[in-house]
């Protein structure tokens, strides 16, 4: 069994700020020749999320929207401990989840036709961000 770590940086816009990942954790598998297994994709921070959609700019928008309805920007308990205004934010990442595990074979990735993995940046601001790929197998 081989395990492999590699890193994704990005800079982000932060308020909801949906990106595709698709492609390089796609490219991360292929540099480690494994060719069956599982890839963990994890954001390292407490105010992103990892999860799979079809990435298209209508859903990418109604996500934005549909977490300014569930979890609007405001005042939350967090605001009051650290005063950094992104309680909301550590909320809407808590609900989504900072990791995904996706299976693999034939060093690809398997995932739906219109499945992609996405990172989204629930903070207040912009920021640079490191993603951790994890790959197991064989």
């Amino acid at each position: 069994m081989t395990v492999i770590t590699e890193y994704i940086h990005l800079s982000t816009e932060g308020n909801a700020d949906v990106i595709d990942i698709t492609s390089e954790v796609g490219q991360k598998l292929k540099s480690t020749k494994i060719k069956k297994g599982i890839a963990n994709i994890s954001v390292i921070g407490s105010t992103g999320a990892i999860t799979t959609c079809e990435f298209e700019p209508g859903l990418v928008e109604d996500i934005g929207e549909i977490f300014d309805k569930l979890i609007p920007s405001g005042h939350y308990n967090h605001d009051e401990a650290w005063g950094d205004g992104n309680g909301h934010a550590h909320l809407r990442s808590s609900i989504v989840g900072p990791s995904l595990t996706v299976p693999f074979d034939r060093n690809g990735l398997i995932l739906g036709t219109w499945q992609q993995i996405i990172f989204i940046d629930f903070d207040n601001r912009s920021r640079d961000r490191k993603i951790v790929t994890t790959f197991l197998g064989e």
